[in-house]
């Protein structure tokens, strides 16, 4: 499965997103500010830029696993029937625990994507139903045999 995250507003303390799967729109992605870090600088420059839990994940491409126990997320009840089992993007230079999530706006975000519909500004709404939906998309995926990226843009 092939993921895509177009930024399309870029915006002083968010950034909205189009997310595409395997060519196909999905839904929108809400994240922190986009400081205009990329997957090919170094980790060097990445600190010097980024601000922790404010800023976006460096553009480029990432694995997705499926498979980690989130610490932060397992015991919330919107994860259980996952077993706190999120998305998460592997080997993003400067950044740790980056994963998809719930929630309504960057400050839910903390340097992770939100998936909902922009339906109001500066906000994604029907974030739980979203989720829940791209989860399962993902799950049949790995379930495929099927290796999960994602490419911000």
């Amino acid at each position: 499965m092939k993921i895509l995250v177009k930024r399309i507003a870029k915006k002083a303390t968010y950034t909205i997103g189009k997310m595409y799967l395997d060519g196909e729109f999905f839904c929108n992605t809400i994240e922190d500010k986009d400081r205009g870090l990329r997957s090919d600088m170094s980790l060097e420059e990445i600190k010097k830029i980024k601000i922790p839990s404010v800023t976006a994940i460096p553009t480029g491409t990432y694995k997705i696993t499926i498979d980690v126990i989130s610490p932060k997320f397992s015991k919330k009840a919107a994860y259980q029937y996952i077993g706190g089992k999120l998305p998460r993007l592997i080997g993003v230079k400067g950044f740790d625990g980056i994963l998809i999530h719930q929630g309504t706006t960057e400050k839910d975000s903390a340097g992770c994507l939100i998936v909902g519909k922009n339906t109001i500004v500066g906000k994604v709404t029907q974030s739980q139903a979203t989720f829940r939906a791209l989860y399962a998309k993902m799950k049949e995926a790995k379930e495929r045999g099927e290796e999960i990226t994602i490419t911000i843009e």
